[in-house]
């Protein structure tokens, strides 16, 4: 049985290197291919979003392309780390027809996206319902097998149809294929698609930790900060001390070019002002 890990990473972002490294150790590890999207095979017309909405989401639907070559996909959002005592969810997960992701419904209320899709494309026939809760996938993590007819439904021009009025657009449209064409879905386990809403207490004990949101910032600048900072406490033995201030420096570059366009203040005063103080507990 073929299998690939499947993610899209563009840019420099230094999350995303870190990212890559731990997947290929994964992928090692269980046995597959690791497929990289470095560029867009879609194109999606986003004008005047009324949410914020990212062209690069529709990549995922790359996955139907991987299954005519592979048996199993799992796909990984590239600001997933995958630990190094991470699980076999090939091995977990075996059902060729049903589709596997992490049920965040059952966590956060997903009303509104659910009712805005259901305004856009018409009701789903049915949507099942967990403890009296929407079931409401996040698309960060699924495992999917050739067998399962999800993209067969899922395509570019249902995306199009919704990408400028329905929030989470990309997640919310799979939530509503999955539900309108009664597609085989099972919840994993929370390891396998950690987010930070679930708490902080021991998270970095999960297979696969998500950065999504937040990202555990926990006292920490930003998201990347935080991701590289864990990477190289969970895999010490593959980052040199060069290596490590490399990545904590781009990490925290990132930081300060970010928080430059939001404040218009100049990336060197920030620089100036953000090193010596918060700065020196990161670099």
């Amino acid at each position: 049985m073929k299998k690939a890990i499947f993610t899209l990473a563009i840019g420099n972002n230094p999350m995303y290197k870190a990212a890559l490294e731990t997947f290929q150790i994964y992928a090692d590890k269980v046995g597959a291919d690791l497929i990289v999207s470095d560029e867009l095979h879609y194109h999606i017309d986003i004008q005047n979003p009324q949410y914020s909405a990212s062209p690069a989401w529709p990549e995922k639907l790359y996955t139907a392309e991987l299954l005519k070559k592979y048996d199993r996909v799992l796909y990984l959002d590239a600001d997933i780390l995958v630990t190094p005592s991470a699980k076999n969810i090939f091995e977990k997960y075996t059902d060729l027809e049903t589709v596997y992701m992490f049920d965040e419904g059952q966590h956060l209320n997903r009303d509104l996206p659910i009712s805005q899709i259901n305004e856009e494309l018409g009701a789903a026939d049915s949507w099942q319902k967990i403890n009296g809760k929407q079931s409401y996938y996040n698309f960060g993590m699924f495992l999917i097998s050739k067998e399962c007819k999800l993209f067969q439904f899922a395509t570019l021009e249902g995306m199009q149809k919704i990408c400028n009025s329905v929030k989470f657009y990309d997640q919310t449209f799979i939530n509503y294929v999955i539900q309108n064409n009664c597609i085989p879905n099972q919840c994993v386990d929370a390891e396998f698609n950690r987010m930070e809403f679930l708490g902080q207490d021991g998270y970095k004990q999960a297979s696969f930790i998500h950065y999504a949101g937040r990202g555990y910032r926990i006292k920490c600048p930003s998201r990347e900060i935080r991701y590289v900072d864990d990477y190289c406490k969970l895999y010490p033995e593959k980052v040199t001390a060069e290596k490590k201030a490399a990545m904590k420096l781009d990490a925290w570059n990132l930081f300060i070019k970010n928080l430059s366009k939001k404040s218009s203040i100049p990336q060197g005063v920030l620089q100036f002002f953000c090193k010596p103080t918060i700065g020196r507990q990161w670099l």
